[in-house]
């Protein structure tokens, strides 16, 4: 089992398109459409504003473009960039086995070479999905220490993802895709403390930039270790205690983790979302008002309380890692989008009255998906709902159209319809492309 970084790789050089089943490949193209819709939306927040104007002077050529703005730099500075972008509303997809957002970290990398390389859609289809699975193989090996240790999983392992894929594009043989996966392993980086500060989406910028220079050291002969992942002192055993190696291989090439992959309806936290689901259940059926209400409980997974148990946020990256607030917001509001992540709205003094209402109570028997709400209003009522699995799990999966809206009111405002709409085509229709760029090209504004 220690040889799995040898086998990952032949797996990848191996790897054809056509052996794939169509589900595998139609789940490739809604995570395509899905991320680049989280990127374009998030191109104008504060994180990618700065995080752009620091790195901008140090661009070479300009190769592939930033999404959803004008600007275009060298393709790493591009998909480190991207990826701070797809990050930055908290609304990527999730590995929901191992929380960790693999489209966010594969996507700009695979985007931005396809600009640099002249690429077919279905080539960049196909790393996507083989990036996908060396990011969530490699997860699934050394979750969960490795998660409630402190790292973050989406910029440790998402750099697998980026240098399996990027390596692939590139047609990186065995031994240099070898190679690619050792460079990525050196570079595995994230901590969890940086929650709620903007480093928390430099992770997946930081993981999608490092994952395609590994695969262009490796492409012209800088050695790594042959085994980067599985070695005891590589990867897997430094940061995860003990690996389950067996993870990586098991079902590799005959079971696809992209299969899993989940969507939020909620730009925040993917362990409120059942929290949330519960809020908005209650508000809606029993026309609750705020103003009547006397305090929320929630009962919830561990996990909830310790990735979101922020009680008086104060930025939008804060609010959207706050349970708290997320449930105040749902009741207050009646809905939970960007403007109930606001600076201006966690501010307000209704939703900080009504956060002050809210506790949490940790259930070990509680999934994570999973959720209970209780209420007690002024004269005594009580009101409870149970959310068995939240909106965008596996069990209750937002369906083509819902993710067709998600890309519109992401992109709409800054693309216009008709380029949204051609966007959305080009992506549904990827695998007859002769040439990737156009999808950089159409989430470009002009």
């Amino acid at each position: 089992m220690n040889d799995v970084t040898r086998i990952l790789a032949s797996f990848i050089v191996d790897a054809r398109l056509d052996d794939l089943p169509d589900g595998v490949v139609h789940e490739a193209k809604r995570s395509l459409l899905h991320w680049i819709g989280c990127a374009v939306g998030g191109s104008q927040e504060p994180s990618v504003v700065r995080a752009l104007s620091t790195v901008a002077e140090f661009s070479g050529r300009p190769q592939a473009s930033v999404l959803g703005r004008q600007e275009r730099l060298d393709i790493l500075l591009a998909a480190l960039i991207n990826g701070i972008s797809t990050d930055v509303l908290s609304f990527g997809d999730t590995h929901p086995e191992t929380l960790i957002h693999p489209t966010g970290v594969i996507g700009p990398a695979v985007l931005a070479l396809a600009e640099r390389n002249r690429t077919s859609g279905k080539a960049l289809l196909h790393a996507l999905i083989l990036g996908f699975e060396v990011a969530s193989r490699v997860s699934l090996a050394v979750y969960p220490w490795h998660y409630t240790r402190g790292w973050h999983i989406t910029g440790t392992a998402g750099v697998f993802g980026a240098a399996a894929a990027a390596g692939k594009l590139l047609g990186l043989d065995e031994r240099r895709l070898t190679w690619a996966l050792g460079i990525a392993a050196t570079q595995a980086a994230g901590l969890r403390e940086m929650f709620g500060s903007m480093c928390k989406n430099l992770h997946t910028g930081h993981a999608a930039r490092n994952g395609l220079l590994a695969a262009f050291l490796a492409k012209n002969d800088f050695t790594s270790s042959d085994n980067g992942i599985g070695a005891p002192r590589g990867f897997a055993h430094v940061l995860g205690e003990p690996p389950n190696l067996a993870c990586i291989t098991n079902g590799l090439g005959e079971t696809y983790e992209i299969l899993k992959n989940t969507y939020k309806p909620f730009p925040c936290g993917v362990v409120i979302h059942p929290v949330i689901d519960g809020c908005l259940f209650l508000r809606t059926s029993h026309r609750v008002d705020p103003d009547r209400i006397r305090c929320i409980t929630l009962r919830v997974n561990p996990l909830v309380v310790e990735l979101t148990g922020r009680k008086d946020p104060v930025s939008t990256l804060e609010g959207k890692l706050s349970v708290y607030h997320s449930a105040a917001a749902a009741f207050i509001a009646g809905k939970v989008g960007e403007q109930e992540y606001r600076p201006e709205f966690i501010a307000s003094s209704d939703t900080v009255a009504l956060r002050k209402k809210v506790s949490a109570r940790i259930d070990e028997a509680i999934r994570e998906d999973e959720a209970e709400i209780s209420i007690e209003l002024a004269d005594g009522t009580t009101l409870h709902h149970h959310v068995d699995h939240a909106t965008g799990s596996a069990q209750r999966p937002m369906s083509d159209g819902d993710m067709e809206d998600k890309l519109r009111g992401l992109c709409e405002p800054l693309l216009t319809k008709d380029r949204t709409l051609q966007l959305m085509e080009a992506c549904w229709r990827v695998t007859e492309i002769d040439d990737a760029s156009i999808l950089a090209s159409l989430a470009r504004r002009d």
